[in-house]
Formats: C-alpha cells, structure tokens, sequence
C-alpha cells in the first residue's frame, strides 16, 4: 500500500475527491488517502492558504491528488497552484489532449501532450509599480530551467512512443527570453536522435490547433504560452471537465483537476468528475500501478462513450455520485 497526500480542496472539490475514493476502492487501488487542506477551506481555518500540516504531508509523501481550490481576492494572495509549484520546486506541467470514443468533439483523431515549464517565464510573478499608471513584469527565463523541460518532454516521448516533439515559441520578438528556451531544448534534442523536434511560433501554434491539431505528438513550451495552449487544446476535445494534469517535479508530484472549484454548484449533485479521475488513473500510472490506472481509465472511456451516462455538462443526465457509480459498474 501507498501513502497519497489528498486535498479535498473547494467548492466542488470534496465532491469529486470522494468520487475519486469510490472508484480506487472498488478498483482495490492500493492506496492509502491522508487527507490535508489547502485553499480557501484551509484559509478560513487557519489564516494560511497552504497550512503546515499539507506542506508535511506531501513533503513525506511525495504524491499529491488535488481538488480545486479557490485563491481569496483581493488581500495580495497569489495563486495557490502557482505558491505549490515553486514550493515544491514542480517544474513540469504534463497536459494530455485526446479524444474520447463517441463523445462530442471539435476534431476525430487527436493525440497530444502538451508539456509546460512550471517554474519561470512572467508566472515568477515578478513585477513592480515602476511609477504610477506604469507596471512592470520581468519575464525570467534560465537554461537550467529550459534544459531540464525539455529533457522532460523527450523523456516522455521515449517512454510513450512518441515521435515528435514541438518547442513552442515566439524567439522571432524576444530573441533573449524565448530564444534561450528554443536553443536550449534543441540543445537537449541532440542526445535524442530517433525523437524528431521542431519548432513553431506560439500564434501560429494556436491557429494550428484549432485547424489541424493532428499534427502534433508533444508539445514543449513556456508557463504562460502552455497555459493558455492547455486550455484550447482542451476546449477541442470537450472542455476542462474531462482535462487531467499533473505537476511533476525531482522529488514530488501533484496531480489535479485543472478546471475550477465551480462554487455555484457547490452540493447539487452536478459536477462532473472525469478530470479528477483521469489525473488519479496518471497518478497511478507514476506510481507505477499501471494495471490499476489502465482499468480506471478504460471504465471513464467506457463510461463516456454511452450519451446517457455522462454527466450534464457533457450532455447527459447523470449527477456525481450516478457517474462515479456508472464509472464502477465498468471496472474489470
């Protein structure tokens, strides 16, 4: 058995974590949860976003499933994802985009992984008030950092078959910042001779994906362009609902739902836990309980392939807790 640090998180967060917990029991994942807050539920009761208690869970567990959480506004609080990743030094944020049998979609045949730099670029959040009316953010980028990215994204296509990797860019403006990223990771390529790289323009890259997203295997690139590819990738193959993620660093790994904790539906019954499940199947791939990963990703697909048992977001008429139930009746 195996110790994870789980966060319940907000909002429709405990929802869909305990969705999670339905689906690993009746799988006989080996898994031990140990549950430790973080976000807004954690800051009202504690004043601290990012309490003690979670930051000496995972530091002794290594592994984390996250609900959403809610950052406060206003007060100077900065994300609570974004303090995590520098935290726990998650320097690889690992997006698959691919379609589902029989579910609606944009495009047929889609296939790809976006990996993003976690730990630099404008997400620093370094910035100033230079004067008043005038604000500055400085856009950091390292070798270090762009070398080690790019060793996870050719790492990745090794370990998956994958053929080619795309380092996304726009080094034809900022020929420092982004053409440090691009050499940097063409410096990496070299000792990937059977991976073909090459590289695209960030707004060239955006239009791609929504004309001929099938061309892209993995994709490598900086924190801000990956967040926003991420999302557009997701919206093609049917929106953030059923888009998994993991942050993934040297010593530690946290993996989540990347849409938000949806207050408004807070305990209706409503919210749809594909995400979550599909991060939690990815956690167990890392952890190396693939055989239980694949058989909770193949009942998701199964699930999803009927129109009948997805849930309303996706055009069905199933609650939580009678997908997660549909998910289980799936397992083999």
């Amino acid at each position: 058995m195996k110790t994870v640090t789980l966060v319940p998180g907000d909002g429709i967060g405990p929802e869909i974590t305990e969705s999670v917990k339905a689906v690993f029991k009746a799988a006989n994942a080996p898994i031990i949860w140990e549950e430790a807050d973080c976000g807004l539920n954690a800051y009202e009761k504690t004043g601290t976003l990012m309490p003690q208690h979670f930051i000496d869970s995972l530091n002794r567990t290594g592994v984390g499933l996250k609900g959403p959480t809610t950052t406060p506004v206003g007060g100077g609080h900065r994300s609570i994802n974004v303090q995590m990743r520098q935290m726990f030094n998650l320097y690889a944020s690992v997006r698959p985009i691919k379609n589902f049998k029989g579910l609606p979609s944009f495009f047929e045949g889609i296939d790809l992984i976006i990996v993003r730099e976690n730990s630099e670029d404008l997400y620093k959040g370094i910035e100033y008030m230079i004067s008043p009316g005038v604000a500055q953010g400085i856009k950091l980028i390292t070798a270090e950092a762009s070398e080690r990215i790019g060793r996870h994204a050719f790492e990745l296509a090794i370990k998956l078959g994958r053929k080619k990797v795309t380092v996304v860019h726009k080094a034809n403006i900022m020929k420092y910042t982004d053409g440090l990223f691009l050499d940097s990771i063409r410096k990496v390529a070299s000792d990937y001779p059977s991976i073909a790289i090459d590289d695209m323009i960030v707004d060239n890259c955006g239009m791609q994906l929504v004309t001929k997203p099938q061309q892209f295997d993995i994709i490598v690139t900086e924190n801000l362009y990956g967040d926003i590819l991420s999302d557009i990738g997701a919206g093609l193959i049917g929106g953030l609902g059923i888009a998994s993620g993991a942050n993934i660093g040297e010593k530690c790994a946290m993996f989540e739902a990347v849409h938000g904790s949806a207050p408004d539906i807070q305990g209706k019954n409503i919210a749809n836990p594909t995400a979550l499940l599909l991060s939690s199947a990815s956690m167990l791939d890392y952890m190396g309980e693939l055989e239980v990963g694949n058989r909770v990703r193949n009942a998701i697909s199964s699930t999803l392939a009927n129109a009948h048992e997805r849930t309303r977001d996706l055009g069905g008429t199933l609650g939580t807790k009678e997908f997660t139930a549909a998910v289980i009746s799936k397992l083999k």
